[in-house]
């Protein structure tokens, strides 16, 4: 690497690592309330990019309040996906939950490509597109932004789960369902409310890296890589998945940033070190860095 550029790459790794925390902090909460792993999550992501676009270019409204009205469609589709697809399972091995996640993700691969076809479209811009420099280091004034907002939706998030009733009683529901249960909490509606707002959090992503780099159906593969933050920060913490998402955004831009010999350049070793970081991860400390090892007696 040229060590001149290190402070670059760090700060992009940084600020796109930011984008990942967010969408972790969507499959932290899915796992927290149900103990399902949500497959579906970079789904959910792209078809809040798409709806967004939509509102703004056929309808003609400004992005931002076609950003706003798509969270409330996100949250309802959230909402229905718990109540159709997910409620009838419960008390069902989990294997059947996490493959109904699987077919929940291929049928809104598929409902998108109906709907707004398979090819790539561009979202008016959130941010101004200019460059902002820091000393030597030069970063898209977007992306330092989006990171901003990311961040900001994290600490929302973050304050809702600790000082509002309803954080408190999600929180209490996934310590133990039936003793939340006792106390007159309803987990069904708890479960409910963990989708509506994953499905809040992946559309904000999906807005965010659509800005980026445009509104397409790999969105859905970007938000793979924040399978590898959330394992790394534990299935089961929130600020897990802020720390693993900034270490596998910085991990993506330096290896990215390697010099690489031309015949090595076609593996895009950029892309591929978060799934070989997760393999070490899952290898040496397979509860992630803050999750919890959960004794059981028989």
């Amino acid at each position: 690497m040229n060590w001149d550029l290190f402070p670059q790459f760090l700060a992009t790794g940084l600020l796109t690592g930011g984008i990942y925390s967010l969408i972790a902090l969507g499959l932290v909460l899915i796992y927290k309330s149900s103990r399902v792993f949500n497959f579906a999550q970079g789904h959910l992501l792209m078809v809040g990019a798409f709806t967004t676009w939509w509102f703004s270019e056929n309808l003609g409204w400004n992005v931002w309040l076609a950003f706003a009205v798509a969270i409330g469609v996100s949250a309802l589709i959230g909402l229905l996906v718990e109540r159709v697809a997910l409620r009838p399972l419960i008390g069902q091995p989990i294997l059947a939950t996490v493959m109904m996640t699987l077919a929940l993700a291929q049928t809104l691969q598929g409902a998108a490509i109906i709907v707004f076809g398979a090819y790539q479209r561009s979202l008016p811009a959130l941010f101004p597109i200019q460059p902002l420099v820091l000393g030597d280091v030069r970063l898209k004034l977007n992306l330092a932004l989006a990171f901003a907002l990311a961040m900001l939706g994290f600490v929302v998030f973050v304050f809702f789960f600790r000082f509002t009733r309803a954080g408190l009683a999600m929180r209490a529901a996934a310590e133990d369902h039936q003793l939340a249960q006792s106390v007159g909490l309803s987990v069904p509606r708890i479960f409910g409310m963990a989708w509506a707002i994953a499905s809040v959090v992946a559309t904000m992503c999906g807005v965010l890296l659509a800005n980026i780099s445009g509104v397409e159906l790999n969105l859905s593969i970007i938000a793979l890589k924040a399978f590898p933050a959330v394992l790394f920060g534990g299935l089961e913490s929130v600020p897990g998945a802020i720390v693993g998402g900034l270490t596998v955004g910085v991990i993506e831009s330096l290896v990215g940033g390697l010099p690489q010999d031309p015949a090595l350049r076609a593996l895009h070793l950029g892309d591929i070190a978060p799934y070989i970081f997760m393999l070490i991860v899952l290898w040496f400390r397979p509860d992630g860095l803050f999750g919890l090892k959960r004794i059981e007696r028989i």
